[in-house]
C-alpha cells in the first residue's frame, strides 16, 4: 500500500523518521549533523531520498578536507590532504623548492585553524616531534594574494574583498576589513563551475586571486558565513535561501504527482 511522500524540514524530524524514510521522500535544508551522523546522508541517498541541498554539497560544506578532496582541482596547485605523518613525508620531494605552506585544520572556522609555515619540511619536522591533529589540508602559500568573498544565490551574486595588512589571514574576526570588489565574468564563471562540481545550489565562496597573474583559486566554500562586508543582510540571505528551498519543493511536489 502506497503512502504519502514525507517532507522533512528539521533536524529533529530527520532523526526521528530516519529509519522510515525512502523513495519519494525529501529532506530540505542544511542539516546540523553531529560528528558521525554523516553516514545517514549516504544511507538515505542510497535509499533514493531526495535532498536539497544535495548530499555531496552538504558533506563538502561541512569539511575543509572534503572540499580539498572533491574540489581540489580548483584550489592552489599542489593542495593535498595529510591524514598522517607519512602523507607529509611523501610530499617532501615535491615541495622541496616551493617555499612556505599553509596548513588548515579540518572543521575549524574564523581562521583559527589556519597556520603558515616556512616550508613543508618545517611542518613535517614539528609533526615528527609532537602529534598534530589530522587530517590537515596543506597547500603552497600564495604571497600577496587578494581574498574575495563571493555570495551566490540563484541569480544573485555579489562579492567583496577582505584586507588585512598585518596578517596573511584576511578574516574579519582576525582583524581584517572589507571593501567592495566586482567580479569579472571569468571569476563568476569560475564560481559557478565550482558550485556545479560540488552540487551547491547556493554558496558563500572564498577566492584567492594570485597577484602575479590574477588567477582565481578556491579557498573555501560553505552554506553560511559572515556577511559583514556584504550588501546583503543575513535576513535577506535567509529569505533568498528559503525561496530556493520552496522552489525545489514545488518541483518535488509536481514530480511526485505525475509519477505513476
Amino acid at each position: 500500500m502506497s503512502r504519502e511522500p514525507r517532507l522533512i524540514r528539521s533536524i529533529n524530524d530527520f532523526r526521528r523518521l530516519y529509519r522510515q524514510l525512502g523513495p519519494g521522500d525529501v529532506v530540505i535544508g542544511v542539516l546540523a549533523l553531529r560528528p558521525g551522523e554523516e553516514i545517514k546522508l549516504l544511507d538515505l541517498a542510497e535509499r533514493t531520498v531526495a535532498f536539497f541541498p544535495p548530499v555531496l554539497a552538504q558533506l563538502a560544506g561541512r569539511s575543509k578536507v572534503a572540499q580539498a578532496e572533491v574540489l581540489g582541482e580548483y584550489m592552489v596547485p599542489g593542495t593535498f590532504v595529510a591524514y598522517s605523518l607519512a602523507d607529509l613525508a611523501g610530499k617532501l620531494p615535491e615541495f622541496h623548492d616551493l617555499g612556505a605552506v599553509v596548513a588548515k585544520r579540518d572543521r575549524a572556522h574564523l581562521g583559527l585553524g589556519v597556520s603558515l609555515w616556512p616550508s613543508l619540511e618545517t611542518l613535517y619536522s614539528l609533526a615528527g616531534l609532537q602529534g598534530l591533529t589530522y587530517p590537515l589540508v596543506v597547500q603552497p602559500f600564495v604571497p600577496d594574494a587578494r581574498d574575495l568573498r563571493v555570495v551566490a544565490l540563484g541569480d544573485y551574486v555579489e562579492s567583496y574583498e577582505r584586507v588585512n595588512p598585518h596578517s596573511f589571514r584576511k578574516n574579519l574576526f582576525q582583524g581584517g576589513s572589507s571593501q567592495p570588489a566586482a567580479l569579472t565574468p571569468a571569476q563568476q564563471d569560475f564560481c559557478r563551475e565550482v558550485m556545479a562540481r560540488g552540487r551547491f545550489p547556493y554558496a558563500i565562496l572564498d577566492l584567492l586571486l594570485d597577484s602575479r597573474d590574477g588567477r582565481a583559486y578556491l579557498s573555501e566554500i560553505s552554506f553560511k558565513g559572515g556577511l559583514t562586508g556584504a550588501r546583503l543582510s543575513q535576513a535577506e540571505f535567509h529569505h533568498r535561501v528559503a525561496a530556493l528551498e520552496e522552489d525545489f519543493i514545488r518541483q518535488w511536489e509536481t514530480s511526485s504527482k505525475t509519477e505513476p
